[in-house]
């Protein structure tokens, strides 16, 4: 029984989704063809890929391997978190957020079972690291890449644009992390050498990766995604069980029920309304963020102004504070597995979010 009602509280976010399902559907009748069209095939199953690649990598023991071999080399748990989360934003600006927190969540958890470091807490900066150092780019996440598109801006035009909220969001993150986590000496665990670390494993799943990343920019993610699940299916299954498949569930009914959402019309008032606002460009953009993710929110405001700055700006400071103001911070929570760690995200991102929204909004 104990189990059953941490796992309901776990999923909530799922059991919300769900409720809220029908309720939307009557305000909004949609056809079953129309419900499928709306979630995000190309991104649903690219996430799918990635947590295979990512889980095979971790099973393979090598993640572990990496771990060991960095603890040592830092001389707190303060230098170890600035170093991972410097590495986090720098990784998360050429690969995506979602891509990094994919490689660094296992490499993390590996690291917590070898030290005495609070791994939920470093997970929970990770994700914020990751929504700060991915707004530098076009490419460092999935609304930059449709505000650069509809932007007309080239890539260094709009990477420009981008760099004084960038680096000012980057900094702020480090600042709180100083506070975060202590200057104490890491307590190190190392580990005896394990000889059923699968290196096969390891070497074909790290080369997965680039193949997978540019699978994903021809379009190609759901049939390189089908391709991965046969190939664990067939030489190592365990990997496919270790999945959180309610994962990939929870980002379907996201898209969906955001999407019924966007259609009302009592959003479309609330539109006009938030662009009426003081910079509303900005600051509507990062408070409808927090309502229905900055993704949903960067699709639907483009329409309505023509402030590429602004808008930008605006979803980027939207990915933090609540969780669902990002879907890193989703994959991030969802891959950490640990427990009472929503209610801590909220603890440090709340924050981050008030500071963010007044810094750039003193910037703009």
């Amino acid at each position: 029984m104990r189990t059953l009602l941490s796992r309901l509280r776990e999923d909530y976010l799922l059991i919300v989704l769900l409720l809220l399902l029908p309720v939307l559907l009557w305000l909004q009748p949609t056809a079953p063809a129309g419900i499928v069209a709306l979630v995000d095939w190309h991104t649903v199953t690219a996430l799918a890929g990635l947590m295979l690649l990512s889980r095979a990598l971790e099973d393979s023991g090598y993640l572990a391997r990496f771990a060991a071999w960095l603890l040592p080399r830092c001389h707190s748990e303060r230098l170890l978190a600035l170093l991972m989360l410097v590495f986090a934003a720098l990784l998360s600006a050429i690969v995506t957020n979602d891509v990094a927190l994919f490689i660094l969540v296992p490499i993390s958890l590996s690291i917590g079972r070898l030290t005495g470091l609070p791994v939920g807490r470093l997970i929970i900066f990770l994700a914020l690291a990751v929504n700060a150092g991915s707004s530098l780019t076009p490419i460092g996440n999935p609304q930059n890449l449709l505000l650069w598109q509809a932007s007309g801006y080239s890539f260094w035009q709009f990477t420009l644009m981008m760099a004084p909220l960038a680096l000012s969001l980057l900094l702020v993150i480090l600042l709180l992390s100083g506070l975060a986590f202590s200057s104490k000496q890491l307590s190190i665990r190392v580990p005896h050498n394990n000889s059923s670390d699968n290196r096969r494993l390891f070497a074909w799943s790290l080369a997965g990766y680039p193949l997978f990343i540019l699978a994903m920019e021809y379009q190609l993610a759901p049939f390189a995604a089908l391709v991965i699940l046969l190939a664990y299916g067939v030489c190592q299954r365990t990997v496919i069980s270790g999945i959180d498949w309610l994962l990939l569930l929870v980002f379907m009914l996201m898209f969906i029920d955001l999407g019924l959402l966007a259609q009302m019309p009592l959003m479309q008032q609330l539109a006009v309304q938030l662009m009426a606002l003081p910079n509303g460009s900005y600051s509507g953009s990062a408070l409808l963020s927090q309502l229905i993710s900055n993704v949903p929110a960067a699709i639907f405001l483009q329409h309505f102004t023509a402030d590429w700055r602004a808008l930008s700006w605006g979803v980027s400071v939207g990915g933090f504070g609540l969780a669902i103001g990002s879907l890193a911070n989703l994959i991030a929570l969802r891959l950490s597995k640990q427990p009472g760690l929503w209610r801590e995200f909220h603890y440090w991102s709340l924050p981050v979010f008030a500071g963010s929204l007044l810094l750039g909004w003193l910037v703009l």
